[in-house]
């Protein structure tokens, strides 16, 4: 499930509910634009030099690359982030981007990437960057998206299931430098009580348990729920 935004559903924390059911009629990708540049050049000057771009051959809605800065001495991971989600404005005509990290030793070759293990978080980054243009609708900082209804884990190996955006804590965060404003945001994968927690006691209650857990938006595919260690405390 996807879909139309319910103003008079809300969660106990205060989080307004979103289901998306059909996706809007197929529309022509935008041509080359000039907010590409400006990303490919912030990317660079703020994350570190672009060393790989996955190309899309075949596009909806927008073209959608992926930029891949490789691990350094300053920034020892891979870093992924899209470029092409804000060649349209969402919903609320705001423009975004979305990034990743991957740990520095994640195979990233067309070989490796045939294997769904080493893919499943490229997928989830580029289905979560098409989605407001699929289905009509806005990302924003503290949505959380599940994967499917029920939600289901990205792949194999991995039991999480959901998807944060949210500010980047390992990442600088500036706009891009243009008109628009294009922001870039990180997505954080959850564990489905992690999206529980946000839907029931709201993203500030998220947050707490992230920084108590020192979570980044480094993918860990096979880390613990950060509610674990509260609950063994008694904080829950």
């Amino acid at each position: 499930m996807r879909a139309v935004e319910d103003e008079s559903e809300t969660s106990p924390g205060g989080s307004r509910i979103e289901r998306h059911d059909e996706a809007k009629p197929p529309e022509p990708v935008p041509g080359s634009w000039a907010g590409q540049e400006l990303i490919e050049a912030h990317v660079e000057r703020h994350i570190g030099p672009i060393a790989t771009v996955f190309h899309e051959l075949v596009s909806e809605y927008v073209h959608l690359d992926v930029l891949i800065v490789a691990p350094r001495e300053e920034r020892p991971w891979h870093t992924l982030v899209t470029c092409g989600m804000s060649s349209r404005p969402m919903e609320d005509g705001t423009r975004m981007e979305l990034l990743i990290g991957l740990p520095p030793a994640w195979p990233l070759d067309d070989e490796a990437l045939r294997d769904e293990r080493n893919y499943w978080p490229v997928r989830a980054l580029k289905e979560l960057a098409r989605m407001p243009h699929v289905y009509g609708f806005s990302l924003g900082a503290g949505h959380t998206v599940p994967n499917g209804d029920p939600p289901e884990p990205y792949g194999p190996g991995t039991e999480l299931c959901g998807a944060l955006i949210a500010w980047p804590a390992v990442t600088p965060d500036e706009p891009v430098e243009s008109a628009e404003e294009t922001k870039i945001f990180a997505v954080y994968f959850l564990h489905e009580d992690e999206m529980r927690l946000k839907l029931d006691r709201g993203f500030e209650a998220l947050v707490d348990a992230f920084d108590d857990a020192e979570m980044t938006e480094l993918v860990v595919p096979d880390r613990p729920s950060s509610l674990r260690r509260r609950k063994r405390f008694g904080l829950f």
